[in-house]
């Protein structure tokens, strides 16, 4: 008796941060783009730095360097636009890489029980282990703001 292993190949974009390379799944991607202006806010958070515009779209850009690589970017040569899914929608979220980026097919194997939250599985390539990134443990996601019981949003109407 014989079994055949059927392997999974998936689409990957491979990206570089300083000196390691990481991967999103290709589906993620809405496109690649030259660095363009950077509009900063006073009152932004510190996950998100600014937003960029693109396509009419006004696209956070979050710099997810510090949490994988412990350290900021100092120079950007790339926006990568990956699509965050949200429960009932989806955002485009600009990530700056340091290098140029590359699609792979691979199979990702899935991560352990020790692996970081943002490690959504690993691939080998070229001889190297690479990280396959999870977005949405990566990038700030829509705030739900909690109002004490009996108290009404603004602009919500109690029923009579």
């Amino acid at each position: 008796m014989s079994f055949s292993v059927e392997t999974e190949l998936q689409s990957f974009v491979l990206l570089r941060l300083g000196e390691r390379r990481f991967a999103f799944a290709a589906r993620q991607i809405a496109e690649l783009v030259a660095p363009t202006r950077v509009f900063r806010f006073p009152h932004r958070t510190s996950e998100i730095e600014g937003v960029i515009l693109r396509r009419g779209r006004i696209v956070p850009v979050c710099d997810v360097s510090e949490t994988l690589i412990g350290k900021s970017l100092k120079s950007r040569r790339l926006y990568l636009i990956v699509v965050r899914r949200y429960e009932s929608q989806s955002e485009w979220v600009a990530l700056p890489v340091t290098g140029e980026c590359e699609l792979i097919n691979a199979e990702m194997s899935p991560p352990s029980e020790a692996d970081a939250p943002q490690v959504a599985g690993w691939l080998s390539h070229a001889g190297d282990v690479i990280e396959v990134l999870n977005l949405s443990a990566l990038t700030p996601g829509p705030s739900r703001s909690v109002a004490p019981a009996g108290v009404l949003a603004a602009g919500e109407v109690r029923p009579s």
